[in-house]
């Protein structure tokens, strides 16, 4: 089942089987896949439950520890890659969180967030499962091919994007949150995000660009992340 598949049943685990899993799935995947940008590090490591101090109801036999830049579109880059081996794990039988409340008990500089994974019976749903704002509250007019943006993970559900159409393509804006909700989210949201580009590329892997403009329109409530083509 391919990658852009994968979109619309996939569902954030947070139930997990002991099976083990063979990593050099992970390691295969990761040494060919996009980035958003080019020369932006970043890096994981694989822990075991363990390793990683969890402050959240539920746990996973596994963990990506991720690591980033933080440099221009260096989380937006880290939820672009990693939402890629998210749904690549999904179509192998491995389900995947992202979570904001965890870290490795042993953190290395430049740590960003966790990714729980595992084996799951519990990782899909139905597309009318998801719980996720409307074609026309996420870009100046409903566009269905936006739908795998629409459908990304996110952030305490925040959906912060907003696409523009110009001309092929798209501006894309990022909400800027309230007061209270930027304390929580402002690391995430940029995350969040380079999942939703995720998605759009691998709907889109033949035509997919993405770019940063000089010029554009200002967005009350908003702010530019960059230009996509598709």
């Amino acid at each position: 089942m391919s990658l852009e598949n994968q979109i619309y049943i996939r569902k954030s685990s947070r139930n997990y089987l002991d099976d083990e899993i063979d990593m050099t799935v992970i390691h295969e995947f990761m040494s060919n896949v996009k980035p958003l940008v080019e020369g932006v590090n970043y890096s994981y490591e694989i822990l075991d439950a363990d390793e990683v101090k969890v402050r959240a109801g539920w746990s996973s036999p596994y963990y990506l520890a991720l690591y980033g830049d933080e440099k221009e579109y260096g989380l937006e880059n880290l939820g672009f890659v990693f939402q890629q081996l998210s749904l690549y794990l999904q179509s192998m039988g491995i389900g995947s969180c992202w979570v904001g409340m965890a870290s490795p008990k042993v953190k290395k500089d430049n740590f960003v967030i966790v990714m729980s994974f595992g084996k799951s019976d519990r990782m899909t749903r139905e597309k009318s499962e998801f719980k996720r704002r409307g074609l026309e509250e996420i870009s100046d007019f409903a566009d269905e091919k936006l739908i795998p943006a629409q459908l990304a993970p996110s952030a305490i559900n925040s959906q912060p994007w907003y696409f523009k159409h110009d001309g092929e393509g798209f501006d894309v804006y990022q909400k800027k949150q309230n007061i209270l909700k930027r304390q929580v989210l402002k690391k995430w949201n940029p995350i969040d995000m380079g999942i939703a580009l995720a998605h759009l590329y691998v709907s889109n892997e033949d035509t997919f660009e993405f770019y940063k403009k000089t010029s554009f329109d200002e967005m009350k409530g908003y702010t530019y992340t960059g230009s996509i083509k598709i």
